[in-house]
């Protein structure tokens, strides 16, 4: 059955850095493009990344330049490496195979 297993969130202070990792089972990894997705408390989701079977990446403006999305296909894994986090950053992240598979999400809390 399909799983996405998220890992790497927790508490950091403003400035501070985590990577988030997403394993995937179930499904053909390389056949979908891979999303980051957070949602704050009382917010709608907010896409935060996406990166393609080859390598393309999308990043929110919100995160541009602070945030690097990345796979391993061998591995069937997903990160988001987060530095410069911020207040606002606040938020349990989702990896989703594109908008079909969703994780349980992780949490991340900037304080």
């Amino acid at each position: 059955h399909v799983q996405l297993v998220e890992s790497g969130g927790g508490l950091v202070q403003p400035g501070g850095s985590l990577r988030l990792s997403c394993a995937a089972s179930g499904f053909t990894f390389t056949s979908y493009w891979m999303n980051w997705v957070r949602q704050a408390p009382g917010n709608e989701c907010e896409l935060v990344s996406s990166i393609s079977s080859d390598g393309s990446t999308y990043y929110a403006d919100s995160v541009k330049g602070r945030f690097t999305i990345s796979r391993d296909n061998a591995k069937n894994t997903l990160y988001l490496q987060m530095n410069s986090l911020k207040p606002d950053g606040t938020a349990v992240y989702y990896c989703a195979a594109w908008w079909t598979y969703w994780g349980q999400g992780t949490q991340v809390t900037v304080s």
